[in-house]
């Protein structure tokens, strides 16, 4: 069997990542590579040095063809099972599929295989029930040591977040449900980049009106059929923006090679078809035949067509080289959708020096930094770097900064940090820079929890607490707003009054005399000091005056009536729920 391709240094990295991994573990891995990186070069490679029978699995046609004939570089045959591609030969030793022609004929796979690669591996899903879950069932009953690697650009779902737990640099993802484990290689699109092996990248500051898609409902995610009706409305509202956008688009890339417009419905599409060049252009959606689907992709790729207008149809599996104008005219949620958008473009390509990229839709998003793996909580919200004050692992969050750059808050929960045991294996930091505490053991728990992971009790629901409190004629619900302390260093004792955004207050003191007071006031304050990541335990009450402005206040306070005053009987920190906060609108 004689390789008849050369592969790059990181691809030669990514396979030897996947063998030291699997001659020590049977955990499913995850490599992820930027597109444009050569994933197929790796799974031909992989599926060459295996010993056992290969799967090679997709969920597109065209990516199964793409990485067969990048297998048949290797000098070496393979066969193809994909109904897509009118070939179904489940015998050879290394079979690329179609993960839906597959799942339906289980039992044409009689065979065990000792290693089963799946590419664009964050389509794996976390429920039991899906396709690549029954396919890995049925061959881990043929042979329960199978290996599973998966490939991705993109290593995260809109809604679930990243696809495994533990990276290879040493932190944990905050997924304990994910069916992959380690992330055993990664490659930074920046080092693409500037290596040389994909094309620079211009993110276009377009320099007219946007479509305001923010008025839409969170449900366009990419990854779920469009509300067409919605886009439409919005979209005809604003026809002269539509023209004024393709206009743009034709002046930008006039002296350019190829362009793929990222429409949001299909009369979106049209109408953007109606401003361009009809010689010039073609549109391609999920209506448009298969046969005439290739036919057009094929002319596109000729240079017979310069405009290629899609709906959700050419994000993945498409390959163009010499595109160098991405044009997105759609909006979308889903960070792994705009990291496959953009990868359309960044191919290397004869006279082509860098690619466009053109986003129409405030998407937001930094191409070398897409997102963190989890939806942005605000709109200002920004990646943000957080040490962990005990492992001093540099956590990426979520969070704000001000003028000077500095961090001001994070939106951080638990540290990403792995940490070594005495029986030398590794486990994720336990610090919570975000928790809820059980009222049974004491232990800290993430703020959704509804189990304590350490006693098992169940978690009391801050909304029952709510709903509780505002229906009892003696409990009082306070919208904290802000606090104010006052510290008594002769009596040894520090008074917190919480305000609400009306105006009324609510007050308790904690006396640093007695243990159990003490403790309450540093689990509540000093464990959330700036957001939990400089934790302090106070053993006095001078020791608090320099940290007054920096203790975190509660989003609601509840209070018991206890005959002439209120007691202050749960403090819910890092509420989120559905009762409005302090100064939120309704």
């Amino acid at each position: 069997m004689n390789q008849t391709f050369q592969l790059r240094d990181y691809q030669h990295q990514a396979v030897d990542a996947a063998l030291n991994h699997f001659r020590h573990s049977h955990d499913p891995a995850v490599i992820v590579l930027p597109t444009g990186a050569g994933k197929s070069l790796v799974i031909a490679e992989l599926s060459r040095l295996a010993r056992g029978r290969v799967l090679c699995l997709a969920h597109v046609k065209e990516l199964v063809e793409q990485n067969h004939a990048k297998f048949l570089a290797t000098g070496a045959t393979a066969g193809i099972y994909s109904a897509g591609l009118n070939e179904k030969n489940s015998q050879a030793k290394t079979v690329f599929a179609s993960i839906q022609s597959l799942s339906a004929n289980l039992d044409a796979f009689t065979k065990p295989a000792s290693l089963i690669i799946i590419d664009e591996c964050h389509r794996v899903a976390m429920e039991s029930n899906g396709q690549y879950h029954s396919a890995i069932e049925h061959f881990r009953r043929l042979n329960p040591s199978v290996k599973i690697l998966g490939l991705t650009a993109t290593p995260y779902r809109l809604g679930t977040g990243w696809i495994y737990q533990h990276h290879h640099h040493g932190y944990t993802r905050p997924c304990q449900q994910s069916f992959f484990k380690h992330c055993i290689f990664e490659l930074p699109l920046q080092h693409m980049v500037k290596k040389g092996y994909l094309t620079p990248p211009i993110h276009y500051d377009a320099a007219i009106a946007h479509y305001d898609f923010s008025l839409l409902t969170e449900s366009l995610d990419g990854e779920q059929d469009t509300d067409d009706i919605a886009l439409n409305e919005l979209i005809h509202k604003h026809p002269r923006v539509t023209k004024a956008v393709t206009e743009q688009i034709l002046q930008l890339s006039e002296h350019r090679q190829g362009v793929m417009i990222f429409a949001a419905s299909i009369d979106h599409a049209e109408e953007i078809v109606g401003y361009l060049p009809a010689e010039q252009t073609a549109l391609i959606t999920g209506n448009t035949s298969l046969p005439q689907r290739d036919k057009l992709i094929l002319a596109f790729k000729a240079k017979h067509l310069k405009f290629l207008v899609n709906v959700s149809v050419l994000t993945t599996g498409f390959d163009a080289p010499h595109v160098d104008v991405i044009a997105i005219l759609r909006p979308t949620q889903s960070i792994s959708l705009f990291q496959q958008i953009v990868g359309r473009g960044l191919r290397l390509s004869p006279g082509k020096k860098d690619c466009l990229i053109l986003d129409y839709t405030n998407n937001g998003y930094n191409i070398f930094q897409p997102e963190i793996g989890e939806k942005r909580p605000t709109q200002d919200s920004v990646a943000v770097q957080v040490h962990c004050p005990i492992c001093d692992f540099a956590n990426t969050f979520w969070g704000r900064k001000d003028s000077d750059n500095k961090v001001i808050e994070h939106f951080g929960r638990r540290c990403h940090g792995l940490v070594d045991t005495e029986e030398g294996e590794q486990i994720q930091c336990e610090h919570r820079f975000r928790f809820k505490r059980c009222p049974h053991c004491n232990a800290e728990n993430d703020i959704a929890a509804r189990q304590c992971q350490q006693c098992a009790e169940k978690l009391i629901d801050p909304d029952d607490l709510l709903r509780s409190a505002l229906n009892l004629k003696n409990n009082k619900v306070l919208r904290c707003s802000g606090i104010a302390t006052h510290i008594d260093a002769t009596n040894k004792t520090v008074k917190v009054t919480y305000h609400d955004e009306d105006g009324l207050t609510l007050s308790e003191t904690f006396r640093f005399h007695y243990k159990k007071s003490r403790q309450s006031f540093n689990h509540n304050f000093g464990k959330r000091l700036a957001n939990g990541s400089q934790p302090i335990e106070f053993d006095s009450v001078e020791d608090i005056t320099r940290f007054v402005d920096y203790l975190p206040s509660p989003d609601f306070v509840i209070a018991k009536k206890q005959k002439q005053h209120w007691q202050v009987t749960e403090r819910l920190f890092d509420y989120e729920g559905p009762f409005r906060k302090a100064n939120e609108q309704k």
